[in-house]
């Protein structure tokens, strides 16, 4: 059986009006994008400053430009939102290829992981806390594993795939936490204070993705295997990712989306540039 892979599918809407509750999603997660970058571009001429006391910390130059990947990447995965797998998106425009997404998502998440990495190092070797400095060098090969999965999954539209990269996501910053949790005992005062802050971000992000994110995937993986969804082969997938998006505005294919991205693109941004703050003062 012969694929047609068309460059473009037939949208629903030649515009997203603003009647729909789409745009206003839409217009949140663009300015809230906005507000990140004017604040990775100030971080990154307070942090360079010689008056601010931080600029001298090794590797803070470094900090600030994994955080730009993840910064601009979120950014541009918010003004041009799609769901991979499915295809969907809500403008039509080359950018809107799943291929460019992919790619700027896996650069950003790496980006990310290495600044959790970098100060889960900084912090271990400083206090000489073994388990952080561990956990530093096994976070990023895991998720190095999940980016494969996903990439596995968009390809041959699996959604088994994306509950597997999920769960290594989970399992990441389950040893971040670990390793978090050991660097407690060693600091006292506002920086213990923001060790404990982290560790409860990391429990309601390991809460989100055991209760809505991981579900959501394999909920999608048992009905595509129950309705008998034809998958893709890899070189089918690498052609489609490159040339079929498909515009919609209609909510219902969005709805679940709408959670994981708006949280994506704001809260792990934020905590993005507070790692650079934070690892600057370790410094």
């Amino acid at each position: 059986m012969s694929l047609v892979w068309p460059t473009r599918a037939k949208s629903v809407a030649k515009s997203l009006a603003w009647s729909n509750p789409l745009a206003w999603w839409w217009a949140m997660l663009t300015l809230v994008s906005g507000v990140n970058i004017a604040a990775w571009f100030w971080l990154y001429r307070y942090l360079r400053e010689p008056h601010s006391g931080l600029s001298a910390a090794p590797g803070t130059e470094l900090m600030l430009l994994l955080c730009a990947a993840y910064v601009f990447g979120c950014a541009f995965r918010s003004f041009l939102p799609r769901a991979d797998v499915q295809r969907i998106c809500l403008f039509d425009t080359w950018l809107s290829s799943v291929m460019i997404g992919r790619t700027v998502a896996t650069l950003a998440e790496v980006a990310f992981v290495v600044q959790w990495a970098m100060v889960l190092h900084r912090l271990g070797t400083t206090t000489g806390a073994d388990t952080a400095v561990t956990a530093a060098w096994v976070i990023v090969p895991l998720i190095l594993i999940a980016e494969a999965f996903s990439w596995y999954a968009v390809v041959t539209r699996n959604f088994f795939w994306n509950a597997l990269e999920n769960s290594l996501w989970a399992v990441a910053f389950f040893i971040v936490a670990i390793g978090l949790g050991r660097l407690v005992l060693e600091f006292d005062g506002a920086v213990r204070a923001t060790l404990v802050i982290a560790i409860v971000g990391i429990a309601g992000f390991l809460a989100f993705l055991a209760t809505v994110d991981v579900p959501m995937y394999a909920s999608r993986w048992r009905a595509d295997v129950a309705n008998g969804a034809r998958r893709l082969t890899p070189l089918e997938g690498l052609r489609d990712v490159g040339l079929r998006w498909v515009v919609t505005h209609d909510m219902a294919e969005w709805k679940d989306e709408i959670p994981w991205m708006s949280l994506y693109f704001s809260g792990a941004v934020w905590s993005s540039l507070a790692l650079c703050v934070f690892y600057a003062l370790a410094g």
